[in-house]
């Protein structure tokens, strides 16, 4: 367990008795518990991450009903145990079923995350952790404004915005969301081939402070490279028009 002058972190483990795997339920409790709600994430190596994903969004849903100000670790920590044997029996049907499936049909999330700036070199370095943790392709343009593309499975791109949102990285939003069906392999979808560090430096090499703005012009010829300069439009809210040469 660990104490900050803001939060208390732990992580409590339980063993499901049905089918005896280890779930993990990480707890991070604001200054200000139980007035407002901890922040909660379950996950267990035994689950997909789809079924994590469902699991998260329940045990969320519940937390939810309860009154506001309750005291609810305990409760998240029952509602866990009690409600685990369904995702874990959901995991076994469906690796059953989709053994059987001939063709199996994939999707590619691709997420355009907007930054008012992203210039700390701790969060940076939490960017570019998760985003190859967790296998996704993409870039993180750094500067201000910072833009975040992240693209690859759906599970993935929603544990990425998960863990880089909290605890506390306020001016940050989810601008665009698209999904790519596929039945050839998500890799054949991709817009990028790794996860790039981009600098388009509007005023010469000063390297990364407050005042340090992009040459959004030099964006737009970047998206449009890769079919993607509607998005401009999207994340500003102004047409980019790229001028003549």
């Amino acid at each position: 367990m660990s104490f900050s002058c803001c939060r208390i972190h732990f992580l409590y483990v339980s063993v499901c008795s049905v089918f005896k795997v280890k779930v993990e339920l990480q707890v991070l409790l604001p200054h200000t518990y139980p007035h407002v709600a901890p922040q909660l994430f379950a996950r267990s190596d035994a689950l997909h991450r789809q079924q994590q994903l469902q699991l998260n969004t329940g045990l969320t849903s519940h937390i939810n009903s309860l009154d506001p100000g309750e005291l609810c670790v305990y409760e998240a920590v029952l509602w866990v145990k009690d409600n685990c044997p369904p995702y874990l029996e959901n995991r076994k049907a469906s690796s059953e079923s989709a053994s059987e499936e001939a063709v199996v049909k994939e999707t590619l999330q691709r997420m355009w995350i907007y930054s008012h700036h992203i210039y700390r070199q701790g969060l940076r370095k939490k960017i570019f952790d998760c985003a190859k943790k967790l296998g996704l392709t993409g870039f993180c343009l750094t500067g201000k404004p910072g833009v975040i593309c992240v693209e690859g499975p759906l599970e993935s791109c929603e544990e990425f915005w998960h863990v880089i949102r909290y605890p506390n990285w306020k001016h940050i939003s989810c601008k665009h969301v698209e999904k790519i069906e596929t039945e050839g392999g998500i890799d054949n979808a991709r817009l990028f081939h790794a996860f790039n560090d981009l600098q388009f430096q509007a005023h010469g090499d000063y390297g990364l402070r407050n005042d340090y703005h992009m040459d959004l012009g030099q964006f737009l010829e970047f998206l449009k490279q890769h079919q993607s300069e509607n998005v401009f439009q999207i994340l500003f809210g102004v047409e980019g028009k790229l001028s003549d040469k």
